[in-house]
């Protein structure tokens, strides 16, 4: 959740205003649970909250409505996660949320049943959020959230916001308190260093692309586009330039520091590792551990799709039919040291090669950075918190099991996080695929009772030992039984 300035800075006059902005409590009202934030998981947590009529909630983002990675959704891209892990299902499957019933009341049940499609388009995604979004009353949109306080001699947690007009700017000031929060602020475009004066300067087009649709157009007519970054949406931006631009005129290079164009870690024993049992394991081993543990992960998360390596494969040797070759470089292994721009309409890049231990430059006319997300710091926001705050020995904030703040024990309200808990909880933190299960955890954590009941195993594979039992049992254990307990 980006954090614009309001150009206003009215007094707000938070007695008066909670009984006509519905987005406003008093402190002798306030909420069970409110939530900073309005992106996939946070929306899973209003909509699994729904049902639970006995509590109270409000979730609350500065944008006008819903969307979901708008810059992204190219034509023909699909979500990586099956269906099935849309908002609710894989913790409430009867739920009016899931993705099947948005398709009935669409009366598309019958198409996508014919489509036999597992994996759903990306925009059919958005659409399906956006319609859960505009049906949930507790959702309020165009409010940016100033400061979150903790008030020790009311045992609440003050939100301050801002309503913003339909164009963004000031229109009022209010206040919420709440027993508990809940962060859902999301992930931030990752600009690398030595590209960040360009990206930030406007004349030739450097763009993470978190903003590719808005200058595809602008891209495809210049002669040379380099884009830069490993990933899946690197990989579909190459693949979508590559099939608008004309045969041997392609002019694209494709850079990334991994060693290999490589594919997603997809099999199904693999896939084990986005599972509840792995977040569980990964949770309680040691922190030097999971710090080491995680950058050895990436092909989990960070790889390419095995269809999308194939049709870029196959689009390229398309081009060699009537000979020659592709005017594009496909080049791994490779870091940018530095960048600068040449004359008005080009950028210049200071490449190094890891393995060789060279250097080259490349001039090109635009560039694509497909260089990922990183989560948004909590500090600024959390700020009058801080003293209040567990850390790590690396100084980041301790999450427990149930994915709150470790907090001083004064404080009695419970502060959970979505997707800022990666240290903590493993490369399925960002993954759609546990959106349901931890907003069911956390709604069971709140209300101390089980209103979704959760599997007590998820996964074939045992994720690490058991100790023994320190006595041997006096019976010996039937076929099929282990000593060891699994986890």
């Amino acid at each position: 959740m980006s954090t614009p300035t309001p150009d206003a800075n009215p007094t707000p006059n938070t007695d008066t205003e909670t009984d006509t902005d519905p987005s406003a409590t008093s402190p002798d009202e306030p909420l069970d649970l409110a939530g900073i934030g309005i992106g996939p998981f946070n929306l899973s947590l209003a909509a699994l909250a729904q049902p639970l009529t006995h509590l109270r909630t409000a979730f609350y983002d500065q944008r006008p409505a819903f969307h979901w990675h708008p810059g992204l959704l190219i034509d023909g891209t699909t979500l990586q996660v099956p269906f099935l892990a849309d908002l609710v299902t894989l913790a409430d499957p009867t739920s009016p949320w899931s993705f099947l019933n948005y398709l009935k009341t669409r009366e598309r049940l019958f198409p996508f049943y014919f489509a036999e499609r597992f994996h759903i388009h990306r925009a059919e995604y958005d659409a399906y959020c956006r319609w859960v979004s505009e049906s949930l009353t507790q959702l309020h949109f165009g409010h940016h959230i100033d400061a979150i306080r903790w008030n020790p001699e009311r045992d609440l947690f003050e939100v301050d916001f801002t309503q913003l007009d339909t164009d963004g700017e000031a229109e009022a000031l209010g206040r919420t308190y709440a027993r508990n929060l809940v962060l859902g602020i999301g992930t931030a475009p990752h600009v690398p260093d030595p590209l960040r004066p360009l990206a930030e300067a406007p004349a030739v087009p450097v763009i993470h692309s978190a903003d590719y649709l808005d200058h595809r157009e602008t891209l495809l007519a210049a002669d040379h586009i380099t884009v830069i970054g490993a990933g899946q949406s690197g990989a579909e931006i190459f693949l979508d330039q590559l099939r608008a631009r004309p045969t041997g005129r392609e002019g694209i290079h494709w850079l990334a520091r991994t060693p290999a164009f490589a594919p997603m870690e997809y099999s199904k024993l693999g896939l084990e590792h986005f599972t509840p049992d792995y977040t569980r394991y990964f949770h309680a081993l040691p922190q030097s551990v999971r710090d080491n543990l995680l950058p050895g992960q990436w092909q989990l998360y960070k790889g390419i799709d095995h269809d999308t390596l194939t049709a870029i494969h196959d689009e390229l040797y398309r081009r060699t039919l009537n000979g020659g070759w592709p005017d594009t470089t496909l080049t791994p292994g490779v870091s940018v040291r530095t960048a600068g721009r040449v004359g008005t309409t080009k950028v210049e890049l200071h490449l190094d090669h890891t393995q060789q231990g060279t250097r080259s430059r490349l001039t090109t006319d635009a560039v694509v950075l497909a260089t990922g997300y990183r989560e948004r710091r909590l500090d600024t926001l959390l700020a009058a918190l801080d003293p209040y705050l567990r850390r790590d020995a690396d100084e980041r904030p301790r999450i427990d099991e149930h994915h709150r703040l470790v907090l001083d024990p004064s404080v009695t309200g419970s502060l959970y996080v979505q997707n800022a808990e990666r240290h903590t909880h493993g490369v399925g933190t960002p993954d759609l695929g546990l959106a349901a299960w931890r907003s069911a955890t956390i709604l069971n954590s709140l209300t101390n009772a089980t209103p979704y009941p959760l599997p007590t195993r998820t996964a074939f594979t045992t994720f690490g030992l058991q100790q023994p039992p320190t006595t041997k049992p006096s019976t010996v254990p039937h076929q099929g039984s282990t000593l060891v307990p699994r986890h």
